[in-house]
């Protein structure tokens, strides 16, 4: 990869929601399979963050409560990615 850029996320949630909504089934299969490993990118990212996210909760929580809720939220959250990390994303 090059340089990295900053990005509101929620420009990332809609370019990944714009590239679902995309009908790629008549393109070439190079370009199908770039579009799957793109939009698997984007997914994965905006996965990391909301992990990130997730574990700041844990830190921050007010009280004891507030932080078991936290760390299952976050558990959730890093099991879904792992999910997302081992699925083969077919266009």
């Amino acid at each position: 990869m090059g340089k990295s850029v900053l990005i509101p996320i929620s420009l990332v949630k809609q370019i990944i929601e714009l590239l679902g909504h995309w009908d790629i089934s008549r393109y070439d299969r190079t370009v199908r399979d770039d579009y799957g490993d793109i939009l698997n990118s984007l997914n994965v990212k905006l996965q990391k963050l909301e992990l990130r996210d997730a574990y700041a909760k844990i830190i921050t929580a007010d009280n004891q409560d507030d932080r078991h809720d936290a760390r299952i939220n976050y558990l959730l959250h890093k099991a879904q990615l792992n999910n997302m990390s081992a699925d083969d994303y077919t266009v």
